[in-house]
């Protein structure tokens, strides 16, 4: 539940922290004292859009933070999901809204997005203001509120996963079943790629070693000139011995007096060993000599594949890579396209496997509803009576259609506001007050259908007065005995049923109006009644009324 709200610098609200107990807590005060900036402070710590307008004026930024604990397992699981641990039992969610549009948001000070505190808001808060009875209105919310009510949720995700794979399947068929023109015309087009790069048979990196080769090919004859010559000159010819035999010339004249001359002989050692180097060294150059020895036919033939390779790229490059990766993916997907047939009629067997399957947990669905139709009628109409509209009668018109994310199935909530009236659509029938009060006999029926623990009713009592007002706050008693219940009031029919009373009050300073919030004791309770009862004109008889019925209300507990 919520324990305690602290807000700064909002609107007309400088510095206020507010302790909301387990059970009823009920907020009064003056038109205009900052009440609902009490639940726009609500709405922002929940995640909800705000404006840096709210800001109050001279500040450069706002805070609110709230502090929950009576944490449930699905709260909880959702803060695993987050990364972040409750800190003893307790959860504390701020927000700060700049001046300058700028912001934070904090769960257990950790810095979270504002979509993530949204989440974990609707888990712990259900906020029914005085203008969300127009859901009441829209018939296309309807559905939803039947399936909370009859507790589908299961039943319709699963429904709702089969639809998605058969919609999956259908873009699918619809994507092979091109018009055959258009079809055609990249068929012929994936054909020209591929009788164009596939006799080629390109190897990765072929142009590299191709130009390779093309280089030492097309300067053969300078390489070779300067190979032979190096031969030569380690070799000799008919006229000088060359460096090998030069070196063994001076490797003999040595190696006779290393006797006498011990110094000598790792030079002798150094010089054998430069004979055996050059030995290798010249049967290396022979060896490529031998390679460069190539007839013009090889070069005729790198010279027309390095033109090819060229082309190739320049159509469909830049590199050679691209060109692959071309040609592979055009060859399947002509593959692809010349086996459409095939495939288009096992595409179509799923198809049909799916729609029998998804059909058949629609028409589930649909017996669901319908039975939980009947029962959410009996419920409403049973919390209708108690709410002093016996004679109201609400009707749960179901209609079939074509399959959609949510079934084959529409809804629509009608009421008959008098007896023997038809039913008809709510937008066409009833009245504020009316809508204030079924609205609070969905909340009723709905209050065990889910975890949520704190339930805020924002001048749900618009438009309703006397009894009707008196059964309002007695209902709302009887749900905060399952859940937190916050109500924002102008009645005093709701306010003395409280067990909690908080007071919004207007200060109006020397430059300017501070909204003041505090908890009020029985004295301070009588005097607001009063006031709420009867204005500015407080008579003893005004407030002796106002204690008879704060003490009848105690009796009742």
């Amino acid at each position: 539940m919520l324990k305690e709200l602290h807000i700064e610098n909002l609107a007309v609200i400088e510095n206020a922290t507010i302790k909301l107990g387990p059970r009823l807590n009920v907020f009064t005060g003056e038109t205009g004292a900052g009440k609902s900036i009490l639940i726009g402070g609500i709405n922002a710590v929940l995640g909800q859009r705000v404006s840096r307008d709210i800001v109050r004026s001279g500040a450069e930024k706002a805070y609110v933070s709230a502090v929950f604990d009576g944490l449930s397992d699905t709260v909880v699981e959702k803060l695993n999901e987050i990364g972040v641990e409750p800190e003893d039992g307790e959860l504390i969610i701020s927000r700060e809204i700049g001046a300058d549009g700028r912001g934070t948001a904090r769960i257990n000070s950790r810095a979270v997005s504002v979509s993530a505190i949204r989440e974990l808001g609707d888990l712990l808060i259900n906020i029914h203001g005085q203008h969300d009875s127009q859901v009441l209105l829209d018939p296309t919310r309807h559905l939803g509120i039947l399936d909370s009510f009859s507790q589908n949720e299961a039943v319709l995700g699963d429904y709702q996963t089969s639809f998605r794979e058969l919609q999956a399947v259908a873009r699918e068929i619809s994507k092979l079943r091109q018009s055959e023109r258009e079809k055609a015309q990249r068929v012929q087009y994936l054909r020209s790629v591929v009788n164009d790069i596939g006799p080629l048979e390109i190897e990765p990196d072929e142009d590299v070693s191709v130009e390779e080769r093309f280089k030492i090919l097309d300067n053969s004859v300078e390489i070779l000139q300067a190979v032979r010559a190096a031969i030569t000159l380690l070799t000799g010819d008919d006229e000088s011995g060359g460096a090998s035999a030069l070196s063994a010339d001076a490797y003999t004249e040595l190696s006779s007096c290393e006797e006498l001359l011990p110094s000598l002989k790792p030079l002798c050692e150094r010089l054998s060993s430069l004979g055996i180097e050059i030995g290798d060294i010249s049967d290396e150059l022979s060896r490529v000599e031998s390679d460069l020895d190539i007839d013009d036919g090889e070069y005729q033939r790198l010279s027309a594949r390095r033109d090819e390779l060229n082309r190739i790229k320049r159509r469909f490059g830049p590199s050679l890579s691209d060109v692959i990766e071309l040609y592979e993916s055009s060859s399947a997907e002509l593959e692809a396209l010349e086996n459409s047939e095939s495939l288009l009629f096992e595409l179509s067997e799923k198809k049909n496997a799916l729609l029998a399957t998804v059909t058949k947990k629609a028409e589930k669905l649909s017996e669901l509803r319908r039975q939980g139709a009947e029962r959410f009628k009996s419920a409403v109409e049973a919390e209708l009576k108690f709410l002093n509209m016996p004679d109201v009668k609400i009707e749960v018109s179901l209609a079939k259609g074509k399959l959609t994310q949510s079934g084959m199935d529409s809804a629509e909530f009608l009421i008959s506001a008098n007896r023997g009236e038809e039913p008809k659509p709510m937008a066409k029938i009833a009245s504020g007050g009316e809508l204030s009060r079924i609205m609070l006999a969905l909340k009723s029926v709905l209050a065990d259908r889910d975890d949520i623990p704190t339930l805020i009713f924002d001048e749900i009592d618009s438009g309703v007065s006397g009894r009707a007002a008196q059964k309002i706050g007695v209902k709302l008693k009887e749900i905060s005995r399952r859940r937190q219940v916050i109500c924002v009031t102008h009645l005093a029919q709701l306010a003395i049923v409280g067990d909690d009373h908080i007071l919004i009050e207007k200060q109006s300073g020397a430059e300017r109006a501070v909204t003041e919030i505090k908890s009020l004791d029985f004295e301070g309770r009588k005097l607001e009644i009063a006031r709420i009862i009867g204005g500015d004109n407080i008579t003893k008889t005004v407030l002796k009324d106002a204690e008879e019925q704060l003490l009848s209300a105690m009796r009742k507990e």
